[in-house]
């Protein structure tokens, strides 16, 4: 789950708005997409001409639609990043796209293309005060998510090393919160916290009340897609 520090060096501050109404990307993150709908294929195109940035987003919930005839969203969304992409004959994308940066929707901006584009403000993490305290919840997430891989000896190893990585706690909070079978309002809710205490005393409680599943080690979302025999794999459609 490495990342290139440098992606949004250049950011201007206008990026793509991909709305899903079941999906929610956090930072670091891998998630799979086939792109077949109009305009979001111009979006890749462009995309990939560009920068290959684009920022999923969440559509309300039965909000129907706004002004201009336009589906309402969350403002708080994810930026990502085009890191592989397989072009089908008939234009259709199959794309992985990394989670980058949380961000803010200042304003939507007129960009004279079928897709959303938006003005955001890019929102970074407030992290905990005491590294103590920050380790001792490190601690605890290995042991809540540990019963969730308790049958799969693999993708217990991956926890480790994960939890053992150099990766921030906030980091591992967005990596668990996107792993995790959680609805999406719970989601978008850690999404929403840039406080790191808040998402990870949150997201500690809402494992407490889980019932753990059975992950299958080819299945884990703590697999990396390098590592995946199955190309394309399981994607989200639009």
């Amino acid at each position: 789950m490495s990342m290139d520090p440098t992606i949004l060096e250049n950011f201007d501050g206008k990026v793509r708005l991909f709305p899903l109404p079941n999906v929610v990307l956090f930072p670091r993150v891998i998630q799979p997409l086939h792109i077949f709908e109009p305009r979001y294929k111009q979006m890749v195109e462009d995309a990939l001409d560009d920068n290959g940035l684009i920022a999923m987003c969440l559509l309300r919930p039965s909000a129907g639609y706004g002004a201009n005839n336009v589906a309402p969203i969350f403002p708080e969304i994810c930026i990502g990043k085009i890191i592989q992409e397989e072009r089908l004959p008939d234009g259709r994308f199959n794309l992985l796209l990394q989670g980058v940066s949380r961000a803010k929707i200042i304003k939507e901006v007129n960009n004279g293309k079928l897709y959303r584009t938006a003005k955001v403000e890019i929102l970074h993490d407030v992290p905990l005060p005491s590294e103590d305290n920050s380790n001792r919840i490190r601690t605890k997430l290995l042991n809540r998510m540990t019963k969730w891989f308790t049958q799969q000896p693999s993708a217990k190893a991956q926890l480790d090393r994960l939890v053992k990585s150099d990766l921030s706690l906030g980091n591992l909070c967005d990596v668990f919160s996107f792993a995790l079978p959680l609805s999406v309002d719970l989601k978008i809710l850690l999404l929403q916290l840039v406080n790191v205490e808040d998402r990870a005393t949150l997201l500690l409680e809402v494992i407490e009340q889980m019932t753990p599943e059975i992950v299958e080690p080819e299945a884990s979302p703590l697999a990396s897609p390098q590592a995946s025999k199955k190309y394309p794999p399981d994607f989200s459609a639009n």
